[in-house]
């Protein structure tokens, strides 16, 4: 005993020493960040997500083997938390046994089945690593970017814990020493093989790797806080704190934009990491590099700069770069300019804000707050944007539409019509169910107008009454706030909000998803609040009503979901619903769809912005969209119809596959064209 002692312990006691330090300083790092309304409450919420993705695994398990692997070293290691102890205690007694616990043949069986579930996980995670090595297929590989040696050093000190722990074990089974039954059938079995070297030479391997146990998982708990395997640690916290049910749809803060409130000290985004908040800097403490948001990123697949996981391992580095004093305060002046001195502005603006890294991080980092804030602060503090987003921005400002065209033009789509819609000047009348708010492109985009016809046409054959605030509608304002122009948005919203309550408005449908996400998520942080139903979804309810009659359509569909329908706002089914209901239609699915589905490239303003770097992320999903083979594409979205029409007829494809909304399918095939 007092030749294990000594040594072990000695190397628990500093590791547990430097472990602590470690963690006191990032405590103080990430408690220096600004605060994180929205944090606390919903705890039955919280705790019933914790419960699912931290003891479920839930969102490591979409990737199925991955996940496995992974949910074996997870739950492996919380059941070895019972060797760790024995081990310990092991140091002082061979006869230790957990108080309250003992040596049951549950426990010894339970304990050998994960040591053994481990290593098949670490086989696994070792299989993949050379599959997806990034020095072999660079940055096909999601782990392009990523500490690869830690990795492996993770993987074989895990390995590490686990033979030493069955060593140990075997050897004791032959004296005499070990408390389990062949229940421990891993121990026994590896103690058969080590039988023939006698009772004193297992003696000395028990000692041996006993004390090898415990300083391995000494030095691994080191390792732990001091590499990207923090996770461990800190991936609950953040899961705990996370956003609520998402981190999708809205933006998580609404900036104080009144005038008034204003001061030369006021500081909008994050120029500098003490800007961001403490969540955010949880955030990025918490990354573990597995790579899966950069693999599913638009920009990444095409060839950009922009990697999620980089911007949240530079911002990490620049967090950890930083000196706190005992009370939390800087040491050091804070440095501006995150970008363009740790994120690059070709990485910043190639951001789409689709939301596809928040939807696959296993431990929710909500990367797209993090990218717009450094917007708002390059936009509002620095004035620093691409040349074109400007033009996009003046027109808002003085024209009330992206375009630039003015009030005058928006009710010109409604020429097209045979029948007359009410247009509100004064309060709605009281007959009338619901406001149609056509959005910018639906009224002056002409693909986007026969949309916006086919919707006007529908609602008039179903009998729902409607009504257009025509030329006083304006830009709802979601490009200007997600190129982080916050006052414009929030001048935007506000007038549209004063707008609307004062006609009384309640009940709006929408055609766009982007004004749909707006209004429906966002202007209530400002006081709009209304009830907003996406014209997908009124659709589908009207055909399952019987109000609506479908068309036949002899002809193969498949559907684009949207990033602000599908993934910020989860409605999939109901434009699949009515493309259903179509008589002689047959749907076949892209293999990116629904939660995975892949972006068109126009969101967080990029549609007014040129896209210069690498492959056009709407030519890459027009491509995946061609391959099922399907003769409609179709979507929900004027946005996502605008950029693949683009890419077919970049293609030169459009007299072989039509693009169009679900609207026009629904409306019948003399008005389906675009």
């Amino acid at each position: 005993m007092l030749t294990r002692y000594p040594i072990a312990m000695t190397a628990l006691a500093v590791a547990v020493a430097i472990a602590a330090y470690r963690l006191l300083r990032l405590y103080r790092l990430v408690r220096a960040g600004r605060p994180a309304p929205g944090r606390y409450g919903r705890w039955f919420r919280r705790l019933s997500t914790e419960a699912q993705e931290v003891a479920g695994q839930k969102k490591l398990l979409r990737w199925t083997v991955p996940g496995l692997a992974h949910a074996f070293v997870f739950w492996g290691f919380i059941i070895l938390l019972f060797t760790i102890i024995e081990a310990i205690g092991d140091l002082f007694s061979p006869s230790f046994a957990i108080p309250g616990i003992g040596h049951s043949a549950a426990l010894g069986f339970l304990e050998d089945t994960f040591a053994v579930a481990v290593l098949v996980g670490v086989t696994i995670f070792s299989a993949i690593r050379l599959r997806e090595n990034p020095h072999r297929i660079e940055r096909r590989s999601r782990f392009f970017g990523s500490h690869n040696l830690v990795a492996w050093v993770t993987l074989g000190m895990i390995a590490s814990v686990i033979i030493t722990l069955l060593m140990y074990r075997a050897a004791q089974t032959n004296t005499g020493d070990f408390p389990y039954g062949w229940w421990a059938f891993a121990s026994h079995g590896i103690g058969e093989a080590l039988r023939p070297l006698g009772a004193g030479t297992n003696r000395t391997l028990a000692t041996v790797f006993v004390d090898a146990n415990v300083m391995v998982i000494a030095t691994f708990l080191v390792f732990v806080v001091y590499s990207k395997h923090l996770h461990i640690v800190v991936a609950p916290i953040n899961v705990a704190f996370s956003r609520q049910p998402r981190a999708l749809g809205a933006l998580d803060v609404t900036p104080d934009m009144d005038p008034d409130s204003i001061t030369e000290e006021s500081v909008f985004g994050a120029g500098s990491i003490e800007e961001f908040s403490w969540k955010q800097l949880l955030d990025f403490a918490t990354c573990t590099e597995c790579g899966r948001c950069q693999s599913q990123c638009p920009a990444w697949a095409t060839d950009k700069p922009l990697s999620p996981k980089l911007v949240v391992m530079d911002l990490r580095e620049e967090l950890l770069s930083k000196k706190r004093t005992h009370n939390g305060d800087s040491e050091q002046e804070a440095e501006k300019n995150l970008v363009p001195r740790v994120i690059e502005p070709d990485v910043l603006w190639a951001c789409t804000t689709c939301g596809a890294c928040v939807e696959q991080c296993p431990v929710d980092i909500e990367h797209v707050d993090a990218i717009v804030d450094m917007r708002r602060h390059e936009v509002l503090m620095e004035s620093r944007f691409p040349q074109e987003a400007g033009t996009m921005l003046r027109n808002i400002e003085s024209r009330g539409d992206p375009w630039g065209l003015g009030s005058a033009k928006r009710l010109d789509w409604t020429a097209a019509l045979d029948f007359e819609i009410p247009v509100v000047t004064e309060a709605i009348p009281e007959d009338v169910d619901y406001l149609f708010w056509v959005g910018c492109a639906g009224a002056f985009d002409e693909r986007a107008r026969l949309t916006t016809q086919a919707i006007a046409r529908l609602l008039r054959r179903a009998g729902v009454s409607f009504a257009l605030l025509g030329p006083t509608e304006s830009c709802t304002g979601d490009p200007a706030r997600r190129i982080g122009n916050e006052f414009l948005y929030q001048e935007q919203a506000q007038k549209n909000i004063e707008r609307l309550d004062t006609t009384g408005v309640r009940r709006v449908i929408a055609s766009c998803p982007h004004c749909f996400n707006t209004i429906a998520n966002e202007y209530p942080a400002l006081g709009g609040n209304f009830e907003v139903v996406h014209h997908s979804q009124l659709l589908a309810r009207l055909v399952s009503e019987g109000r609506l009659t479908p068309p036949v359509l002899e002809a193969t569909v498949t559907y684009h979901d949207p990033c602000y329908l599908g993934r910020h706002n989860r409605i999939f089914d109901a434009p699949r619903a009515v493309i259903d209901a179509l008589p002689g239609a047959t749907t076949i699915e892209m293999h990116r769809c629904r939660e995975r589905g892949f972006c068109c490239g126009a969101g967080g303003a990029r549609m007014w912005m040129e896209e210069s770097i690498g492959r056009r992320i709407n030519e890459e999903r027009t491509d995946e969209a061609l391959s099922t083979g399907a003769e409609v594409i179709s979507t929900a979205c004027p946005y996502c119809k605008i950029m693949i029409d683009d890419a077919i007829r970049a293609k030169g494809r459009e007299e072989q596959v039509r693009v169009v909304d679900i609207a026009q399918l629904l409306d019948g095939p003399a008005k389906e064209r675009s």
